[in-house]
């Protein structure tokens, strides 16, 4: 691990006080899972606990939704009611940040959540977040987009309006001061 991704010891203690806490709050998103154990999960995984404190930083509020039973993994999403607010304004992915001539914005949803070391939430992936919450309701978030969608110069992004959930399309090139993306980390 380089020393970028090393968090001084200060802010470890800092982030794992801040995500117990929501842990505890929000116990309906994880029932069953237990805080002692995905702590020792993350002190054996540094370079997670600064891809989750990337996640906070820019107002992400992650929280463990849920553990694959497969692999063992905890899952962490973004939980902040809204899209988070330090990634809005970013088009699709790094194409269509070079194909736009006028007024690019200053980064894409993509590309971004790999400087993090994140994944975006897939379609599925956003509607189960969406039964733990109301999320979205005055954003939106980009979403994994297929590649015959993208193919085709488009993006897919959801969110929630009048008690459903929506998936949407837009140009991937497109982007907008409500939008951002939703991020997931395995653990």
């Amino acid at each position: 691990m380089n020393n970028q991704t090393k968090l001084p010891q200060e802010r470890v203690d800092e982030l794992f006080d801040i995500l117990k806490k929501r842990f505890e709050k929000n116990s309906h998103r994880h029932r069953d899972l237990e805080w002692t154990a995905i702590k020792s999960k993350l002190e054996s995984q540094p370079g997670k606990l600064w891809s989750l404190n990337e996640m906070e930083e820019t107002g992400g509020e992650p929280d463990v939704i849920s553990r694959d039973e497969k692999t063992g993994e905890y899952i962490f999403c973004d939980c902040s009611p809204e899209s988070p607010k330090g990634r809005r304004s970013l088009c699709y992915d790094q194409e269509a940040l070079e194909s736009r001539k006028k007024h690019p914005p200053k980064n894409s949803a993509l590309s971004l959540a790999d400087e993090m070391g994140i994944d975006l939430l897939t379609e599925e992936q956003y509607q189960q977040l969406q039964q733990l919450g109301e999320f979205d309701t005055k954003t939106s978030s980009w979403l994994k987009t297929p590649d015959d969608v993208r193919s085709l110069g488009g993006a897919i992004f959801g969110d929630r309006r009048f008690g459903r959930v929506f998936i949407y399309h837009n140009g991937a090139d497109s982007y907008y001061g409500a939008r951002g993306f939703r991020g997931l980390l395995r653990v």
